[in-house]
């Protein structure tokens, strides 16, 4: 198979299903090799005997790509070292990294337990960072070794990382830890030759489904604007040799993509010494006035 990802070797976590999956296949049509992650769990969290990254991986064999299975946890750092080894045995290299694996365990603050928060925080902001340290120091080896790669990682955030959503304060902190995340590998990685941005998608998927569920129903007819495959173009085209973006985050929803610009300086004061109490609450609330309105919180 060829285009724009031949030759390239990738890894994508949570790719049994949704986003993931169409990831898969849409970096295998381009070319790529890829390790099909999942660890293969229901949404409540119960092992699925019959892990979907098999049937993933003969989808892309069947069409005359080249995939291979892997069930590690991603969040697990020893699996998810293993992991990229696989990759590194199997093709000879790792040129890119999907972070796409996550769930939900929506509730509002309230009613949070601190089971639930811990899971949804190991499961998307560790199981992003497992696999990329251990990916980092592949290519930082190969760097230092005179053989400085064209690597590309792709994290994935949300709207809820964003700008906050209710009823999903563990997932939007989640999220938000994976965009902070992903502009200091940003910075870090260059010298090695690494580009690393993220997405924030909209999709139907297993967490939206019934969370959103007419707002991510298919239409009739028409355009889907929902359907998950709309996005992985964005993730293939981030994943070549020939993208050159570094530190983004890139929302993306159906045929429309947006550059998420992120926190910025805006009004600003400065007494140029110590603020009395009292009087720096009449200099704050001139400044909201001159700063933009914050976009509204989802579900508000």
């Amino acid at each position: 198979m060829t285009g724009i990802l031949s030759g390239r070797v990738a890894i994508v976590t949570g790719a049994g299903r949704g986003l993931g999956r169409e990831h898969a296949l849409e970096l295998a049509r381009q070319g790529a090799m890829v390790v099909v992650n999942d660890f293969g769990t229901t949404l409540g969290g119960a092992i699925d005997p019959a892990n979907p990254a098999h049937e993933v991986v003969a989808t892309i064999r069947a069409a005359g790509g080249q995939a291979v299975a892997n069930g590690a946890d991603v969040a697990n750092f020893e699996q998810a070292g293993a992991m990229v080894q696989q990759a590194i045995d199997t093709y000879g290299r790792l040129d890119i990294l999907v972070n796409n694996a996550g769930f939900v365990r929506d509730r509002m603050l309230v009613n949070t337990t601190e089971e639930e928060w811990d899971a949804v925080i190991r499961v998307h902001l560790k199981g992003h960072f497992a696999p990329l340290r251990h990916a980092s120091k592949y290519w930082r080896d190969e760097a230092k070794a005179g053989r400085t790669p064209q690597a590309r990682v792709i994290n994935t955030t949300s709207g809820a990382g964003l700008k906050g959503s209710v009823g999903q304060a563990s997932y939007s902190a989640a999220k938000a830890g994976i965009t902070g995340l992903t502009l200091v590998a940003a910075h870090e990685l260059a010298r090695y030759g690494v580009n690393v941005n993220a997405i924030a998608p909209a999709a139907r998927t297993r967490m939206t489904e019934d969370a959103f569920g007419e707002t991510m129903a298919a239409p009739e007819e028409g355009f889907d604007a929902m359907n998950p495959a709309n996005v992985s173009p964005v993730v293939a085209w981030l994943a070549s040799a020939g993208s050159e973006v570094t530190g983004r985050v890139i929302e993306v929803e159906g045929g429309r993509v947006c550059i998420e610009e992120g926190w910025n300086h805006g009004p600003l004061v400065d007494a140029g010494a110590r603020w009395d109490a009292a009087a720096v609450g009449t200099q704050i609330e001139q400044l909201l006035a001159q700063a933009a309105v914050p976009e509204p919180v989802y579900g508000s």
